[in-house]
Parts: structure tokens; sequence; C-alpha cells
């Protein structure tokens, strides 16, 4: 016999699992959309710059945490983006793609 508490306790790991999932397709969709921008700093463009933008979504895991793509796109961008200006757009990125995927699930 299913109680309350039983019913609330699924409620909430349910609730996890979405927060859990929404947080790993934004972090992925954010990291794309990174890559696209560093790729345009770059000066890359078409299937360089597609390339480009999925070098920076696999970097993300090379280790837990968004560090390895901020060392990635560091290194990368040297002269063309300092460290302020890359945690900026990562943030920034972040908020789009966690909206893009509240209003576009797919």
């Amino acid at each position: 016999m299913a109680t309350s508490f039983d019913d609330r306790e699924r409620a909430y790991e349910a609730k996890f699992a979405q927060d859990a999932d929404l947080r790993f397709k934004a972090e992925v969709r954010r990291n794309r959309l990174l890559g696209e921008w560093a790729a345009g700093l770059l000066g890359k463009t078409g299937d360089d710059a597609k390339s480009y933008a999925m070098s920076v979504v696999n970097a993300d895991f090379d280790e837990p945490g968004e560090e390895d793509v901020y060392r990635k796109l560091l290194a990368d961008l040297q002269d063309k983006a300092g460290e302020s200006e890359i945690r900026t757009k990562m943030g920034e990125l972040l908020e789009v793609a966690r909206k893009q995927i509240l209003e576009d699930p797919k």
C-alpha cells in the first residue's frame, strides 16, 4: 500500500532526475554555443566551425565540471579572449541554452 510519503518521495526523485537531465542538456548546448562563438573569433566557418564547436563539447568529457572547457577555450583563444571574457560568455550562454531547452526541449 503506497503512502503519501512514498508518493512525495517518488515525486522528488522524478524532479531531481528531470533537473539533472536539464542541467546536462543545457551544459552540452552551452558548450556547442561556446564553440560556435570561439570559432567565430578564430575565423573558422562552415564545417571547420562545426568541427571546432564539437571539439569544445567533447572537451567537457575530460573531467567533471566546466574547467576542462574553460582551459581549452583559454588555450585556443590566447590573444583573442581573456579569462573574464570567457567566463562571462560561459555564464551568458548557459542561460541562453537553458532558455532554448525549456522553450523547445527537442
